[in-house]
């Protein structure tokens, strides 16, 4: 059973980091592209960042470009997001998502994936 545990939301004032992880078991973790995907108040869930199953590609929204990295250690089955510079409107639940195929890539859409973690908070104050 593929499982996905999100962690290091919070609150944090404008211009502010925070460090999410996303810990996973069940399959094994180096097989499989990874995401962040995120849903905002009154927002459809948005693609933030993915990680190809080596962690050699990685592809960003235009929206935290430059401030967001997303980075996994594939020895701890760890997946992180780095948020630097945060905004009011990065506040947003975050998830973690698991790749649907073994093929090597970094799909934006959320088709492509098939496990998802039940999201962490993270609210920026202005």
């Amino acid at each position: 059973q593929v499982r996905l545990v999100e962690s290091g939301g919070g609150l944090v004032q404008a211009g502010g980091s925070l460090r999410l992880s996303c810990l996973a078991s069940g399959s094994t973790f180096s097989d499989y592209a990874m995401a962040w995907f995120r849903r905002g108040p009154g927002k459809e869930r948005e693609f933030v960042a993915t990680i190809s199953r080596g962690g050699g590609g990685t592809a960003l929204a235009d929206s935290v470009k430059g401030r967001f990295t997303i980075s996994r250690d594939n020895d701890k089955h760890t997946l992180f997001l780095q948020m630097n510079n945060l905004q009011p409107e990065d506040t947003a639940v975050y998830y973690c998502a698991r790749g649907r195929s073994t093929a090597w890539g970094i799909p934006r859409g959320q088709n492509e994936y098939n496990y998802w973690g039940q999201g962490t908070q993270v609210t920026v104050s202005s």
